[in-house]
């Protein structure tokens, strides 16, 4: 069984290191896989939603609990270095989410939030996201 998973762990980051190595960066009118599933036009297992953010379990989870988190309106914010002053509110509200969404999933022994930001990172949706990650014990360093 540990095998098996571990073998889908290797399998997984070489596929997300693929897509990172030929990033598709969307232009502000472009759309990505996020803006398809704040509009519903692709299903998601939705956990929250308010007017600013949308959060839903990811499809390829890497602990018992794997949420990301977005906001529904890009606005130039495709990752963390891309954050300008104009950001600090939306920036503050997915920090304040994020916190009540572990608090709601019953992650009181811990959990983790991740930016993935840039190829080397493997972020492979250029939309601002965020990785709640918990339920187990997570090792350090991660990666």
């Amino acid at each position: 069984m540990l095998y098996k998973r571990s073998l889908n762990n290797l399998l997984r980051l070489f596929s997300e290191q693929k897509k990172a190595l030929n990033p598709i960066i969307p232009k502000d009118h472009e759309d990505t896989l996020f803006d398809k599933i704040v509009r519903k036009q692709i299903p998601a297992n939705i956990v929250y939603e308010d007017d600013l953010v949308l959060a839903f379990r990811d499809i390829s989870p890497q602990a018992p609990t794997h949420i990301v988190l977005i906001p529904k309106i890009r606005n130039g914010l495709i990752n963390i270095s891309a954050a300008e002053e104009r950001h600090k509110e939306i920036l503050g509200h997915l920090l304040i989410k994020a916190a009540e969404i572990a608090k709601k999933e019953k992650l009181d022994d811990g959990w983790r939030l991740v930016a993935n930001n840039g190829v080397n990172a493997c972020q492979s949706v250029y939309h601002l996201h965020f990785h709640i990650i918990g339920g187990r014990p997570l090792g350090w360093p991660p990666g």
